[in-house]
């Protein structure tokens, strides 16, 4: 009973916190599963994703009383991730149980791009007087879609969804956030409830601890709806450049994580 009371606490804070910028809050998940839960590993992975499925739709549910939450660019999100997440659970299962190398690489890529993003956020270009303010890059849908793909085989061997590349990596080309995140909050819903019925059709086959840690998972999924819904509330209430720098911050963070976890 304590576990699950912890795990409900940790999914309301974390998706108050993250999803205001698009993160569902499943990467900080990971190390609350790990040493205070003491989740098996690889169940770890299918955990997060049941969360995910779980907890998104109180925020995507707000998004959409708020007019914010379809559009042509979470639909292409969304097909981009689907067959991603399949093939980075297989990928999780059979080659790379540990995934010690996608921390690493995962970390290599935010840690940058998070320092990037505040720095931009604080020190924005200087325009003269004559100069029009500047708007984001056009995105072709094709690379959107690669884009998605990518990042849904990263988010189907660790879990996260998705959310947490992509959020920062399109408000770092440009896009408001409040563009993005019910966007990559639609994609990794989609993604989640893939990769947890992918993972749960390879624990049928495979030993060990493939399928999620149902407690856990719906523990935390409750209390991250009703904190996804809290926070897709205060987003309308928080400053664009304040929500730059959370994501930001944010970013930078989970490298700093990914980091400690490699060594």
């Amino acid at each position: 009973m304590t576990a699950v009371l912890l795990a409900c606490l940790a999914g309301f804070v974390l998706a108050a916190i993250t999803t205001p910028v698009g993160v569902s809050g499943a990467v900080f998940l990971l190390p609350v599963q790990l040493d205070v839960l003491h989740t098996p590993n690889p169940a770890i992975t299918p955990t997060n994703l049941l969360f995910n499925v779980v907890a998104t739709p109180g925020a995507l549910a707000r998004y959409r009383q708020r007019r914010l939450f379809a559009g042509p660019l979470a639909r292409r999100l969304v097909l981009g991730t689907l067959p991603g997440v399949v093939v980075g659970a297989i990928i999780r299962v059979h080659l790379v149980p540990g995934a010690r190398l996608f921390r690493l690489l995962l970390a290599l890529f935010l840690l940058p791009l998070g320092c990037w993003l505040l720095w931009r956020t604080v020190r924005p270009p200087r325009r003269g007087p004559g100069d029009l303010p500047e708007s984001a890059p056009a995105l072709r849908p094709g690379r959107v879609t690669t884009l998605a793909l990518a990042v849904g085989l990263v988010g189907g061997v660790y879990g996260i969804g998705g959310g947490s590349i992509l959020s920062p990596l399109l408000v770092a080309r440009g896009l408001p956030v409040p563009t993005v995140a019910p966007a990559a909050l639609a994609a990794t819903f989609a993604t989640s409830v893939v990769g947890a019925a992918t993972y749960a059709v390879l624990a049928l086959t495979t030993p060990g601890s493939i399928g999620p840690h149902w407690a856990v998972g719906v523990a935390s999924g409750l209390g991250g709806l009703g904190g996804g819904y809290l926070g897709a509330h205060l987003q309308s209430r928080v400053p664009e450049h304040a929500l730059r720098l959370l994501l930001g911050i944010l970013a930078v963070a989970l490298a700093v994580g990914y980091l400690a976890r490699v060594g």
